[in-house]
């Protein structure tokens, strides 16, 4: 581990904060230096904004449909996208300190599992808050709009981050199981078939297939998209905003119980 990356040895014998504290800094550089992982994070979700706001910008005069800004209504599948990626980000970090051993060193040391996985998702909310200010600031600038106005936008940064952080955790969690940076990444291309099989494409009530539509409204990714898009297009739903916070939060916590699980097993295993 390069030097600038250790903690000082006092580290685990202080309190939890500060215990969180070096594991943040550590997790926010180690994201800060891989460029693998933001750089797709970022151009991957403009490149298909760019493709999915020219080509079907006629779906805008579907009757019923919720505006007439196809790049407005699709700019909040950026911030889906963006937080798929967060899965990666926070479960190969994990994975690659269990294949070197830096996780079986820290098992020897007084730092605390919660400080550990507190720290570690430091490096999603930093990745999350990046991604959001650039999806914002280039959507903005190609003539999409948030009728929330300006309070709408730190709500929409707040939900963008939140989710980052739910799908961080799972991806944590994946590393933590299996110790596979591999795994992580296999993982991935399964997340993606819930976007796609969501509300991503069109709202619910205009997708005509019933399988189609009955998928997307068990899918919990389709009301992730819908809170983001409701601070898009309507302004403020109290609903859509509520169910979007809600899925995200459990997802979140669910998945950090598990994670919680699972590196107190892989601790004591090694």
């Amino acid at each position: 581990m390069s030097a600038s990356l250790a903690m000082p040895r006092q580290a685990f014998r202080t309190p939890l904060a500060i215990q969180v504290g070096y594991i943040a800094r550590r997790s926010v550089i180690r994201t800060l230096r891989q460029p693998a992982i933001i750089v797709p994070g970022v151009t991957f979700p403009l490149f298909l904004l760019a493709v999915n706001a020219g080509g079907l910008d006629a779906a805008t005069h579907l009757p019923g449909f919720p505006t007439d800004s196809y790049l407005t209504f699709a700019l909040a599948i950026t911030f889906m996208q963006a937080a798929l990626f967060a899965t990666n980000a926070g479960g190969n970090d994990l994975a690659e300190d269990i294949r070197t051993g830096f996780l079986s060193r820290l098992s020897l040391t007084p730092l605390r599992g919660s400080a550990l996985l507190a720290g570690q998702l430091a490096g999603i909310v930093a990745l999350g808050l990046f991604q959001a200010v650039v999806f914002i600031s280039v959507g903005l600038a190609a003539g999409g709009k948030i009728e929330a106005g300006a309070p709408g936008v730190l709500v929409l940064i707040a939900l963008s981050v939140l989710t980052g952080l739910a799908f961080g955790t799972v991806g944590m969690l994946i590393g933590l199981r299996t110790g596979s940076g591999e795994a992580v990444q296999g993982f991935f291309p399964l997340l993606f078939v819930m976007l796609f099989l969501s509300s991503m494409s069109l709202p619910r009530d205009l997708i005509e297939q019933d399988w189609f539509r009955t998928i997307a409204t068990y899918n919990p990714v389709s009301y992730l998209i819908e809170g983001f898009r409701s601070l898009l297009i309507y302004g403020w739903d109290g609903e859509a905003l509520a169910l979007g916070f809600g899925v995200a939060t459990t997802i979140f916590v669910v998945a950090l119980a598990l994670s919680a699980r699972a590196l107190q097993t892989r601790m004591v295993r090694t």
